[in-house]
């Protein structure tokens, strides 16, 4: 009983004084009094009837669920606890309903959730043993027992599977907007920061065609540019490296007499330009034009780097859009081939901030040529996330996963493995089961495995094994490279 026992009036009164509306009720229609009595092995029989004031908690989470519970009147409601500490509403019973019969027949004999009164009821509840004599006795009962608890199962797994989804679902979700966060802002800042660098480059521009220009100093200008307008990508130097040359850079400008030196000189350096390069407009310009003709240069190759990383964030976000468009899409390719090559990148990518997260890197080798199989309309993309959110998971701080394909006759084969503490041989027989999960509670609902192999065996009829010992675990799923159905589709 749970804590509102005191609310709940509980008397053992003769099962004749409501064998009438027991016999109103869905599991006991069409059973005899006589046939309840042979049942349960006694010639006057008694059973538990509780008076339960609306509000009051009938059973608790991982209370002992012993009984078996049919309501003759008012209305009860089960609750599913939340990690938040909120409940969720997962099913109701009206007067004329039984309940309880699934923890006795999955042997999972302590409850999960809270049931309640939703009004004033009266119950009548069966121990363990009546139970399972009136299962043995009673055709009726039987049925109409063995008929709710599969339909009570068939509404879990099924409310359990959105649950899935709606998990991986938030979990990309996060991901995919902390990296588009990212190229969109940096693309903001750059849009900012070149709307002043315009303003600027007009001023210099203004002031740098004031002086006619001689052939030489013309010349001298136009080399320069073309070798700093060639690529939006800088040389690549250590960091050490990138620091002597920009001091360097701005000690010889700031001798020169060149304005803002120091703040130039990063820039000029990142496109590549070293004091040989300045030497001829050292040479050509007097101090001033010289300095101006730096300056302006400057403004013109920010300007153009600036473009190159508003280029590159926008880039990034059609990238991220082309991933999810494949990821969630992918299944609509019925009877096509799809290359698996790209649903894995797709998959990394939208599991990226994950990875960077943890510091994990993936190792990529996709061997697999050719790359493509002949789809038969199912999201492929579901089966890699699973797999490699779950290497990710098992991975240790800054380690790494690799993902690798290879051909087999008749089959394209994909390994996906982390270097983590490995499956325990005693879990391992069970992982592919429905709802068996390690993971705390509220973590996981123990599908994403089942999922898995679901696809890859019914859909592709293909096959998934995992091979697991301390320090090292493999799936590795080979997919047929021209499935039945897709052969099917294709006719």
């Amino acid at each position: 009983m749970s804590t509102d026992e005191k609310s709940i009036i509980v008397e053992t009164v003769p099962l004749r004084t409501v064998a009438e509306s027991l016999s109103q009720t869905r599991p006991f229609a069409g059973t005899s009094f006589d046939d309840l009595c042979a049942a349960l092995k006694t010639g006057e029989p008694t059973v538990e009837r509780l008076r339960v004031p609306a509000g009051a908690v009938l059973i608790e989470p991982e209370q002992p669920f012993d009984h078996y519970y049919v309501l003759l009147d008012g209305d009860t409601q089960a609750e599913r606890p939340e990690r938040d500490g909120s409940r969720t509403l997962i099913g109701l019973a009206a007067a004329g309903d039984g309940f309880g019969e699934a923890p006795f027949l999955t042997g999972k004999r302590n409850a999960g959730f809270f049931i309640s009164a939703r009004r004033d009821s009266v119950i009548l509840r069966f121990p363990a043993e009546a139970f399972w004599n009136l299962m043995a006795c009673c055709t009726g009962f039987r049925t109409t027992v063995l008929a709710d608890v599969a339909k009570r199962l068939q509404t879990f797994q099924i409310e359990a599977l959105h649950r899935e989804k709606l998990v991986a679902l938030g979990t990309l979700a996060a991901g995919l907007m902390h990296e588009l966060h990212n190229p969109g802002s940096a693309a903001k800042r750059a849009a900012s920061q070149l709307r002043q660098n315009i303003l600027r480059l007009q001023q210099l521009s203004l002031r740098f065609s004031d002086e006619p220009k001689t052939p030489e100093q013309s010349a001298c200008v136009r080399s320069l540019l073309e070798q700093t307008l060639k690529s939006c990508n800088a040389p690549a130097m250590s960091s050490v490296e990138q620091m002597d040359a920009e001091e360097s850079m701005a000690r010889f400008l700031e001798a020169a007499g060149v304005e803002n030196a120091y703040r130039i000189a990063p820039s000029l350096v990142a496109v590549g330009l070293r004091q040989p390069e300045l030497e001829c407009a050292k040479e050509a310009f007097p101090a001033r034009g010289f300095s101006d003709a730096l300056n302006w240069l400057e403004a013109l190759v920010s300007s153009v780097s600036l473009v190159c990383t508003i280029e590159e964030g926008v880039s990034r976000v059609s990238e991220l859009v082309m991933a999810v468009k494949k990821f969630a899409y992918d299944d609509r390719s019925g009877g096509k081939a799809l290359d698996v090559h790209d649903s894995l990148q797709s998959t990394l990518t939208i599991l990226g901030h994950k990875l960077r997260v943890k510091g994990v890197t993936a190792q990529k080798g996709f061997r697999a040529n050719p790359s493509t199989i002949q789809t038969p309309g199912t999201v492929l993309s579901q089966v890699w996330t699973n797999l490699i959110d779950n290497a990710v998971d098992a991975s240790p701080e800054s380690g790494s996963i690799e993902i690798d394909t290879w051909n087999e006759p008749g089959f394209l084969a994909v390994s996906v493995t982390d270097h983590g503490p490995g499956i325990p041989p005693d879990v391992l027989p069970h992982i592919f089961e429905p709802f068996f999960t390690t993971k705390p509670q509220g973590s996981g609902t123990g599908l994403g495995l089942e999922i898995v192999n679901r696809i890859v065996s019914q859909k592709f009829a293909g096959s998934i094994k995992v091979d697991s010992e301390p320090g090292r675990t493999s799936f590795i799923v080979r997919l047929p490279m021209d499935t039945p159905a897709a052969t099917e589709a294709r006719r």
